[in-house]
């Protein structure tokens, strides 16, 4: 079975353009995202390639229809391989049943790897840096004393929260938080 993915658009020509050139290609049967965010095309993606056999054909016009980053992309076509799917994005030229559609998503593979490499070294030198200063990880603790303050003003109404703000040193969000908390 082939079926193609046809990713959202604002544009309607898009849309067709998508429709039409999956539809030449040969696909049996074309889902489409309406709307979607990362999240959901993520989770439609996925739903669909789960009524998918080995050896089925899943294909897209281009690679930007089927997701919004390259870590999504990886995570698609990693459960489009596991599952043993032939993935096709006809303008990009990518077809997974040729040596260079495969060396292609390999590529991807370490190009992911690598900035997951990357950003956790960034983080590790960051966290040294900072407890060189004296700083620990994460948010500062809150005065528990001055935040009991700013809740009991709060309370009070007397004064407003900007006041409150200024006069115990805790942020808005911090009280907010708080008082949701105490609500429960």
């Amino acid at each position: 079975m082939t079926v193609g993915y046809v990713g959202y658009s604002n544009d309607d020509y898009t849309l067709e353009l998508q429709i039409e050139t999956l539809k030449k290609y040969g696909c049996n049967q074309i889902f489409h995202s309406k709307n979607s965010t990362s999240e959901t095309k993520d989770i439609q993606v996925l739903r669909i390639l789960d009524l998918l056999k080995p050896s089925d054909i899943f294909v897209v016009r281009k690679l930007k229809h089927l997701a919004d980053s390259i870590t999504q992309l990886l995570e698609i076509t990693n459960y489009i391989r596991e599952k043993g799917i032939i993935f096709v994005s006809i303008e990009d030229q990518l077809d997974t049943r040729i040596p260079t559609g495969k060396i292609m998503f390999k590529t991807l593979e370490i190009l992911s790897e690598f900035s997951r490499n990357i950003l956790h070294e960034r983080k590790v030198a960051s966290l040294k840096t900072g407890r060189s200063r004296g700083r620990n990880d994460g948010r500062p603790k809150v005065n528990q004393q001055k935040l009991n303050e700013a809740i009991s003003l709060y309370l009070s109404q007397k004064i407003t929260v900007m006041q409150i703000q200024e006069a115990t040193g805790i942020s808005k969000t911090t009280l907010y938080r708080s008082l949701k908390k105490i609500k429960k």
